[in-house]
């Protein structure tokens, strides 16, 4: 977020967030500064369970996807586009799980479950410019596995150092993008109805949910960034498989069906966790009133994704495991 975003949105915060006025009598403006996250429970025995819960989820996906990076980029062999895609997505992994889960240890830990203003606009705008790099990348690895298995002769060429090196830049000039819109439509909003947020983070659709803002318009809006930020590299991912299982179908052995199939088999998997839970996630608070399947689809999309990505691409890849054994022996 550039220096101007920020102090624009500090003035927001301290001046222009209220309670809705009435359509038909004004009622006392009474000035918001801070959100409170209803959080996961309301239990107090169940959050020393949820810390640790939670604490080992973080760190699990910490170093899993820290594994992953340190293997791609140790081993020559790993120096290839898939791969190096697959490590810029552990990295992005890392820091979208950051964006939320240490917040919420920290207000288990405190007992206390208010945020600031400027704080809350400043992790939904984090918390958007990561997911939007996740889709990028899982745009690209879709792409990068249509050329390999329909192209094969070509793929050096194709997806040579230079191409792969503008695709990922794309991918993270094209985030914080994403992140700046959600970030000056909250900024537009003169008024909140509510100051309690459905979930244990800033969500976008959460926080447009509280604004006075018509509901109609409201939808729309989160309708067109889901669209233009998700719909399309959707589509992409589309495209691209539709593809691959054509020229699949089109190989005489099943021998071979099997082995083109088993080199997208993982990045499917993860596309198809990724954005179902991120689906729910986004869209269920403006089709659904049900908080705990709102809460538990933002737990699977912003915890459980990336915690399981490195075991998704690393049990089933014979190249990642060598690569990891080789690093565990140079270490010990």
């Amino acid at each position: 977020m550039s220096r101007a975003s920020y102090h624009s949105s500090i003035s927001a915060c301290d001046v222009h967030i209220h309670r809705c006025p009435s359509n038909i009598t004004p009622l006392n403006l009474t000035s918001v500064s801070k959100f409170h996250l209803m959080g996961l429970s309301e239990d107090p025995d169940l959050q020393p369970l949820l810390f640790g819960l939670f604490l080992s989820m973080y760190l699990v996906t910490v170093l899993g996807n820290l594994l992953i990076i340190l293997a791609t980029s140790s081993d020559s062999h790993l120096h290839t586009p898939m791969y190096f895609s697959l490590s810029n997505l552990s990295l992005t992994d890392i820091s979208f799980i950051t964006t939320t889960v240490p917040k919420m240890l920290m207000n288990i830990h405190t007992h206390n479950k208010v945020v600031s203003c400027v704080s809350c606009l400043t992790q939904m705008s984090l918390f958007a410019m990561f997911g939007c790099m996740d889709d990028m990348l899982l745009t690209v690895m879709a792409y990068d596995r249509f050329v390999a298995i329909c192209h094969p002769l070509q793929y050096p060429i194709i997806m040579n150092p230079s191409l792969c090196t503008i695709l990922v830049l794309v991918s993270f000039l094209i985030s914080p993008l994403d992140s700046q819109i959600h970030t000056l439509i909250a900024l537009q909003f003169a008024y909140f109805k509510d100051v309690e947020i459905s979930n244990y983070f800033c969500h976008p659709s959460e926080v447009f949910n509280l604004a006075c803002f018509d509901s109609f318009n409201r939808n729309i809006v989160i309708y067109f960034i889901g669209a233009i930020f998700g719909f399309l590299p959707v589509s992409g991912i589309l495209l691209s498989y539709s593809k691959i299982l054509s020229s699949i179908l089109r190989i005489p052995s099943l021998g071979g069906k099997y082995k083109a199939f088993s080199t997208c088999g993982s990045h499917l998997a993860v596309v198809c966790l990724f954005y179902g839970a991120g689906l729910a996630g986004y869209l269920g608070s403006v089709m659904s009133h049900s908080l705990r399947n709102i809460v538990v689809a933002s737990v699977v999309y912003t915890v459980v994704t990336p915690m399981l990505n490195p075991f998704i691409y690393s049990l089933r890849n014979k190249e990642i495991k060598t690569s990891l054994r080789n690093l565990h022996r140079r270490i010990a």
